[in-house]
């Protein structure tokens, strides 16, 4: 069953926290996107950042959630329980004693007294902070690791997300991530214990399910009432490095094609793709680091397929590194409040805009456009379109061929999209007819990537991006 989400959209220009007031989500019809209560587009544009309630403190959860902002993020992903044994920034324990039915929860919620702000207040703060600042969470309340090693039944993990639903219940711009890096037939009775009690505690906050890496939700719970959101994880693995099941490498498209074609249709997700500024692989810093060109690559690629919006992670800010800590995981080289402004997170807000600067909902993958040859690996064209719109994303910049004819009107304006800037160029104007090749600007190079737009010239659209 799709359900709504109490959320509220975050522009894709900047806005100042004042200016924010939460409003309804739901999934649009079909199916395939999400919309607000007066029925405009929202595109999930995630940052990932799994310890921040953890590992910040007060100071720099605002410091992360204004920058965040600014560039035009609107969710971000987070754990509130790892292990039994999370502690925040300030010492105090998740739990009590361990246990994951009590939630340390002590009078009184003064942050300058350590002996009223426990941890499930600065989880309060984490949340509410992200509100002011028109940014949604997706809180995963565990993670898979708790569940594999310890011993839970189902009465004990039922106490806790009953617990913790009701908390969050009244928090506008809260939704959910069961799962967490989890394989969906491993531990099924707790996974769905979870999505039934989240759906039956709060009906109008989504769930979703984040699942290992290189599995698709639809592997398992297609059919589950409680679940809203489809994600994939497509994971940190290079193509020579991934030999196993389905061997898709980095070619992320190909999960969404698989989860756009089940049934009952679901908004679909990469939760979580190669972070920026990690070895390719994920666990050995000597091989070669994922960057923010990559970054881009995942985006487009999901997007252009028929995802409802992606999810970004960079190394140091997804497991929030801090200076306390006397070795990171996977390589990261700084420090999480250092590493805000990468190539990859200044670069993902322009494909959100992209995407809300033509008509949202009629948005369709179509390749049956590509005349020739589609490409294979980075030299693959990918094209969504609406009806009087066209979009095709080239990573390498090499000339491709489209047959057009497909959208409305005679005439079409063409125009170039620079995913690093945001910036687009004119282009001239083509017949809408026959086929064309199309020659991206610059010398054909990996993370040369161009998206051609192609506009009905009657529609008077503004600049791609423009909104």
């Amino acid at each position: 069953m799709i359900r709504s989400l109490l959320l509220a959209a975050l522009a894709a220009t900047s806005l100042s926290a004042d200016s924010y007031s939460p409003g309804l989500l739901r999934v649009s019809p079909g199916g395939q996107y999400f919309q607000q209560a007066d029925g405009a587009p929202f595109f999930w544009l995630g940052d990932t950042a799994w310890l921040m309630t953890q590992k910040l403190t007060r100071a720099e959860v605002k410091t992360y959630f204004e920058n965040r902002r600014a560039k035009g993020f609107n969710v971000v992903q987070c754990c509130v329980v790892q292990f039994l044994t999370d502690k925040s920034i300030t010492g105090s324990p998740a739990l009590v004693g361990e246990d994951l039915t009590k939630l340390n929860v002590t009078p009184g919620a003064d942050p300058a007294d350590p002996a009223q702000y426990d941890y499930w207040d600065h989880v309060d703060y984490v949340v509410d902070t992200a509100a002011a600042n028109g940014i949604h969470v997706a809180i995963a309340p565990v993670w898979s690791h708790m569940v594999r090693r310890t011993p839970l039944t189902a009465a004990q993990v039922r106490l806790y997300i009953e617990q913790v639903a009701k908390r969050y219940k009244d928090r506008a711009n809260v939704l959910w991530l069961n799962g967490g890096s989890a394989r969906g037939h491993e531990n099924t009775d707790v996974w769905k214990v979870i999505g039934e009690t989240l759906q039956k505690e709060n009906p109008d906050q989504l769930v979703a399910y984040h699942p290992f890496g290189r599995t698709v939700t639809t592997d398992w719970f297609k059919d589950s009432a409680w679940l809203d959101v489809h994600m994939f994880t497509s994971g940190h693995r290079r193509y020579d490095q991934d030999t196993e099941g389905r061997k898709y490498g980095e070619d992320n498209w190909r999960y969404v094609l698989e989860a756009r074609a089940a049934d009952p249709k679901r908004p679909v997700l990469d939760a979580e793709p190669a972070y920026e500024n990690t070895p390719q692989g994920l666990h050995k810093p000597e091989e070669p680091y994922w960057t923010g060109a990559d970054s881009r690559r995942y985006a487009y690629w999901s997007v252009f397929a028929g995802a409802s919006g992606h999810t970004f992670g960079e190394n140091s800010v997804r497991q929030v590194y801090i200076v306390t800590e006397k070795k990171p995981a996977s390589g990261a080289k700084g420090f999480i409040m250092d590493r805000l402004e990468t190539d990859g997170a200044r670069a993902m807000p322009h494909l959100k805009a992209l995407m809300l600067s033509r008509p949202f909902f009629e948005r369709v993958a179509d390749q049956s456009l590509v005349a020739g040859v589609e490409g294979e690996k980075y030299e693959r064209v990918l094209v969504t379109r609406g009806a009087s719109y066209l979009f095709a994303y080239i990573y390498t910049g090499r000339d491709f061929t489209l047959k057009l004819g497909a959208l409305s009107g005679t005439t079409l304006n063409v125009s170039w999209f620079n995913p690093r800037t945001g910036e687009s160029s004119a282009a001239g104007t083509v017949a809408n007819s026959g086929t064309r090749t199309f020659n991206p600007p610059g010398d054909p190079a990996a993370g040369n990537d161009w998206v051609l737009v192609l506009d009905d010239t009657a529609k008077n659209f503004k600049a791609p991006g423009s909104l």
